[in-house]
């Protein structure tokens, strides 16, 4: 039991009803990480690779993912509260001190990444609707933004609605990715052995420095596909028993969509020839096409449009708790800590996130935003929670101290990761190695909408008398 004094959540615990069950926060999890992403992304990682290793990044992605989620694991469950990484962070770093200013930044950062991150989902469903029906520039902007209306529809609505809602999109999540994988596999001409044969051998041919590099570069976009299994720690004010749950929902999220992806991957690779599937823009559209035909494939494109438009109701959902609840602790706009005064929940936020998602999906085009996303969030979200949660330790180990000669219980953590803290040291280093992966121009953009945040934040803090101002 975590006897940890947390912060004073008196106005949001009433208001955000615990009604989510593991089943359902592992489903908002998994549709959260499988959206339009492993299809756009799986010819890109084999074409920057350029040879049958290419399943190295896939593993290394669930690896680093692995890694982290033992980090959000320690967190979600001592601090299972709306907001996620606002949370942590403010928790970290001092509720009254850094910890303001860190907490500010993942809210600045959210306002601009969140609804990017609705948007490219969108940009890409229009994108890959256009093997349905060929579709102009001005066509496709509508279809991108007409689907994030349809997000915001239907997450307008209590939370155990939505949680049924997750569970019947999980479910056709895993039809779709269990009829792609077996027809793959019983339908390919090439042996999955040879196939993971041709890997091994790969690696042993090539140069260890050019493999890391290529390997590290192709797996800034096989993270962005598994980004999400944290979602449930957003939604941590509304999760059943959420010291055992949050936990156990991240770590099955990750080891199943890693499983998923590597059958696919397999997949699609036994199916079609390597330079015809590293150009697709299609690639599993056509991988049926190749097996039965341009009906079949039609129907397989319908099939990823549906779990591609799960993946933005998951990522919406998550994302509109952030806002809401640094207004509930004052840190935000007073407007965004308003609930619905019959459904319960945060319809300001939501409605804020899903509009300027809706005009970004209007303005943007799809190219580079995954790397640009993912450089944005790195330094404070990923790299920041990885040393925060290192802080807590420290503290909690002196509390603990302070506590026995006072004759009162330790703190403790409901979870504790393996091995500790070797899984946040190696988070930290992979997360500063991702960064540095984007490359100059993103970790230069990345570094630019932090520093805007900081003046935001040194403004409010000297109008409001706040840390370091007071």
């Amino acid at each position: 039991m975590n006897t940890s004094t947390p912060p004073d959540t008196s106005d949001e615990t009433p208001a955000l009803p615990r009604r989510l069950s593991l089943l359902q926060g592992t489903a908002l999890n998994m549709i959260d990480m499988v959206g339009i992403g492993p299809f756009v992304v799986l010819p890109l990682v084999m074409k920057t690779i350029g040879g049958p290793h290419f399943l190295l990044a896939w593993a290394l992605g669930a690896l680093i993912s692995l890694i982290d989620a033992s980090v959000w694991s320690e967190l979600g469950a001592a601090f299972p509260q709306a907001g996620g990484s606002y949370r942590f962070l403010k928790i970290a770093y001092g509720e009254q001190k850094l910890g303001r200013l860190m907490s500010f930044l993942y809210v600045w950062q959210t306002l601009i990444q969140a609804p990017l991150v609705v948007a490219s989902g969108a940009i890409g469903f229009a994108q890959y609707a256009s093997y349905l029906y060929p579709l102009d520039d001005l066509t496709r902007r509508l279809v991108s933004g007409g689907v994030v209306l349809l997000v915001i529809a239907l997450l307008y609505r209590r939370i155990d609605g939505i949680g049924r809602i997750s569970v019947l999109l999980w479910l056709c999540v895993l039809g779709t990715m269990g009829w792609l994988i077996l027809g793959g596999l019983m339908n390919g001409t090439h042996p999955v052995g040879q196939l993971l044969s041709d890997a091994w051998t790969a690696t042993e041919n090539a140069s260890p420095l050019v493999l890391a590099a290529t390997v590290g570069a192709a797996s800034v976009k096989t993270i962005y596909c598994y980004l999400g299994y944290y979602n449930i720690c957003h939604l941590g004010g509304e999760i059943q028993k959420p010291e055992r749950n949050i936990p156990l929902s991240m770590f099955l999220s990750v080891i199943g969509i890693a499983i998923l992806y590597s059958l696919l991957n397999l997949s699609v690779a036994s199916v079609l020839p390597f330079e015809k599937a590293a150009n697709s823009p299609f690639i599993v559209s056509t991988m049926v096409e190749t097996m039965y035909g341009s009906g079949a494939a039609r129907f397989a494109t319908l099939l990823v449009l549906i779990v591609a438009f799960s993946s933005l109701f998951a990522v919406l959902l998550g994302y509109s708790r952030v806002p809401y609840a640094a207004a509930v602790d004052g840190q935000f706009f007073s407007a965004f800590a308003k609930l619905h005064p019959t459904r319960q929940f945060p319809y300001v936020s939501l409605l804020f996130l899903g509009g300027l998602a809706f005009v970004f999906s209007l303005l943007f085009k799809l190219s580079n935003v995954i790397t640009a996303i993912l450089a944005m969030r790195v330094v404070v979200q990923f790299i920041g929670q990885a040393v925060g949660l290192l802080l807590l330790h420290g503290r909690s180990r002196q509390a603990g101290i302070n506590a026995s000669q006072a004759g009162l219980p330790a703190v403790t953590f409901p979870f504790r990761m393996p091995l500790y803290p070797v899984p946040a040291l190696l988070a930290i280093a992979i997360w500063v190695y991702i960064f540095y992966s984007t490359g100059r121009d993103y970790m230069l953009s990345g570094g630019l909408v932090m520093a805007l945040g900081m003046v935001a934040y040194f403004i409010s803090a000297r109008v409001k008398r706040r840390w370091p101002f007071g």
